[in-house]
């Protein structure tokens, strides 16, 4: 792949973690337990791959209620890999320190800093971060920021999968993404 080819290419990234309806239970905190990630070419405005990472929680486990959001359940998460690992896996195989990368707001990012940080795991991503919430939000002058399901409506474009799935999540970010390129309100 050219130099000028790899310079269009982002990751967007989102992620699940355990939650609960309402307060965590005694020493649990809030694990990241899914990584979706889908590779965007802004200049051929096409999303070319889907990955999809669960992670193994260490600290908490996955709730009734998470498993209602989310559909992932405690056995699919065992099975995952270490938050470490799933950290390794970012940065060797989807380029994440080098890539810009996109999120639909600022949790996903926030929830990789406070993880990485409780967890002593270097940080995968790089320092090109784009709140893909914000730019949306900026783009057609709305005056608070819409989840993600609501800005698919307002962009007139269908959500594809499952909502609150990573990797379905993710795929759907990047559409909104590519919307916004082909409004020219990409950054």
């Amino acid at each position: 792949m050219d130099s000028t080819r790899a310079a269009r290419l982002v990751n967007v990234v989102d992620v699940e973690a355990t939650c609960w309806d309402g307060a965590p239970p005694p020493g649990a905190v809030s694990e990241i337990i899914e990584i979706g990630l889908t590779v965007v070419d802004l200049g051929a405005g096409t999303r070319l791959a889907r990955h999809r990472i669960v992670v193994r929680p260490v600290r908490s486990a996955v709730s009734r209620f998470c498993t209602e959001l989310t559909g992932l359940t405690q056995q699919e998460v065992d099975r995952g890999v270490g938050f470490a690992e799933a950290c390794r896996l970012l940065a060797a195989e989807h380029r994440a320190g080098a890539r810009p990368w996109i999120s639909w707001g600022d949790y996903d990012r926030h929830q990789f800093t406070r993880q990485c940080g409780a967890t002593r795991t270097p940080y995968p991503f790089g320092r090109h971060h784009t709140n893909a919430k914000a730019v949306f939000t900026e783009a057609h002058g709305l005056r608070k920021r819409p989840g993600m399901a609501q800005a698919l409506e307002i962009a007139g474009l269908p959500l594809e999968g499952r909502h609150h799935r990573g990797e379905d999540d993710a795929w759907n970010i990047a559409a909104l993404v590519l919307h916004l390129a082909d409004r020219d309100a990409w950054l």
